[in-house]
Formats: structure tokens, C-alpha cells, sequence
């Protein structure tokens, strides 16, 4: 099985209404329309841009405003999904539920459904200043394509939930992502290598670029997109397909081959899943 997949750098910037946004995330689509792709995928917390449109006194919203939008959120990506025929990450988005936020990843798929994947694992900042809270389970998402998983930013730094989608039956990982220094940005992407390189799955990445000067802990973004693979001789030797300009406006596009997954688990160089030494150490299959 082959598919097509596209990342996009997405720029934040100030903006007067839902319409601008709107506007902004549809010539994304269209772009990767062009290509032909089947999956597109938007970064973490992109959404916090409409926090910039402000209030009646020029002020920008607070993060628990940011599930008033919800519903045009979702009725956006919905339409978009069907009209292309495309499977859309619409990266994050915050939603209320029982009087409680998620950050939330949200799956478009082509005939209007629509999945959700809470992120699981929660960052200081998200806990202190958005009192974000933490999902309580893992799904992995069958689509025409193969089965994906949809761990956010945070959540690619941690093992073990990687290993759970893989036992799953996940083979390819979409990471929305939102830092905003290099560490940051480094720790995503150096770990997302490591899941790729010990479950043999690829890992699709993007962040935020750009700056909502306005926004609470959104004026600085440093982010890149990318698409990984295993490390092993199918596979390019950096383990990369394709990555974006640093902190460019842009989208990047590549081709997965679920085939040579399959073939390098069974006669890789290493055999990384196959080779777990599950007599001394959990199997989460």
C-alpha cells in the first residue's frame, strides 16, 4: 500500500475573523490538493490563532474561548475533507467536555466523519497556565490507507505509548506539533526519529511557525515539518523523506510505502519490533 502525505508549516499572524481563518487554512488544502495527497496534516494549537481576533475591546481571547469555535472548527475541516477526498489532520484544537479542556487532535475523514484523540500526555505550561487536562486512552484509526495513531507533540516523547499504538497496529504516527524554542523543537524531533527507529512505523511531524504577538504563550514558534522513517537500507540513511525550511510558511509532501515496513520487520538490518525482549520488559501487544 502507497499513499501520499503532506505536512504544513502553518504561519501564525494576527487575524480579524473566523473567515480569515478559514480562508488561510482552505488554500493549505487546495495546495496539497494539487498534489494529489491523501493525508494532510496541520500542527498543535494552531487554532489558538483565532484567540487573535479579540473581543470588543481589542483584547485578545483567553484559551477557554477557544471552544466557542469548535463548531465552525469542525464544520470547516468536514467540508474541506469531503470536497477533496482527503483524510485531514486538522492538527489540534481545545474542546470543553464535562467543563474540562482537551487539546484535542481531530481526524477529517473523506466521507465527513469525524475522530478524536485527545493528547495524553500534558506539558507543565499546558497544566500551570491553560489548565489543560490529560486524555485517558489511546486509538489507533482505520482508514482505506492503513491504520494510523494520533500522538501530539508531548506524547511523542514518551515510549511507551508509541509501542501501544504499534501493538495496535498503527504503521504510520501523525505528530501535530507547537514549540517554540529550539529545545523544544529538537526534543519532538530527535524522539519522533526514536519511535520511528524502534517500532518501524514512520512518523509524519509539523509545528507552528509565525507569531500571534497578542496570544499568551503563542508569540514564539519554531517549528519544521517532516517525514521519517525506520533507519535501514529501503529507507534514506538520515531516516528523513522529506523535511521543510525551518520556520518557513510551506508544506511539504512525500510518498509512504507501507510494503517496505513490512519488509525490513521481517529482514531489516535489525528487526527492531520483531526483537524485543519481552521476557524481561513489558509487551504491550
Amino acid at each position: 500500500m502507497k499513499f501520499r502525505v503532506s505536512a504544513v508549516q502553518y504561519r501564525l499572524h494576527t487575524i480579524s475573523s473566523f473567515e480569515e481563518f478559514a480562508a488561510q487554512v482552505t488554500h493549505y488544502v487546495k495546495t496539497a490538493q494539487e498534489f494529489e495527497v491523501d493525508f494532510i496534516l496541520f500542527p498543535e494549537f494552531f487554532t489558538t490563532q483565532l484567540l487573535s481576533i479579540g473581543d470588543e475591546h481589542g483584547q485578545a481571547l483567553g484559551i477557554e474561548r477557544l471552544p466557542d469555535f469548535t463548531e465552525a472548527y469542525v464544520q470547516l475541516f468536514q467540508q474541506l475533507a469531503q470536497e477533496t477526498g482527503t483524510h485531514i489532520i486538522g492538527g489540534t484544537h481545545v474542546i470543553e467536555k464535562a467543563g474540562k479542556l482537551y487539546n484535542t487532535a481531530h481526524l477529517f475523514y473523506p466521507d465527513g466523519r469525524v475522530a478524536v484523540q485527545p493528547k495524553l500526555h500534558i506539558t507543565p505550561t499546558e497544566v500551570t497556565e491553560w489548565n489543560m487536562s490529560a486524555g485517558d486512552g489511546l486509538t489507533v484509526f482505520e482508514t482505506d490507507k492503513g491504520t494510523i495513531a494520533l500522538l501530539t507533540c508531548y506524547d511523542i516523547e514518551f515510549p511507551e505509548i508509541v509501542r501501544m499504538a504499534k501493538a495496535k497496529g498503527a504503521d504510520v504516527i501523525f505528530c501535530p506539533s507547537c514549540t517554540d524554542d529550539r529545545h523544544g523543537f529538537h526534543r519532538v524531533r530527535y524522539t519522533s526519529h526514536a519511535r520511528a527507529v524502534e517500532n518501524q512505523v514512520y512518523v509524519v511531524t509539523t509545528g507552528t511557525v509565525g507569531s500571534l504577538p497578542t496570544v499568551d504563550f503563542m508569540r514564539g514558534n519554531f517549528g519544521q515539518a517532516a517525514v521519517i522513517t525506520p533507519n535501514d537500507v529501503p529507507f534514506p540513511p538520515r531516516g528523513i523523506l522529506v523535511e521543510g525550511e525551518i520556520n518557513d510558511d510551506m508544506i511539504v509532501t512525500a510518498d509512504l510505502d507501507l510494503e517496505l515496513l513490512y519488509q525490513v520487520r521481517e529482514k531489516g538490518s535489525v528487526t527492531t519490533w520483531r526483537d524485543r525482549r519481552t521476557d524481561l520488559y513489558t509487551d504491550w501487544s
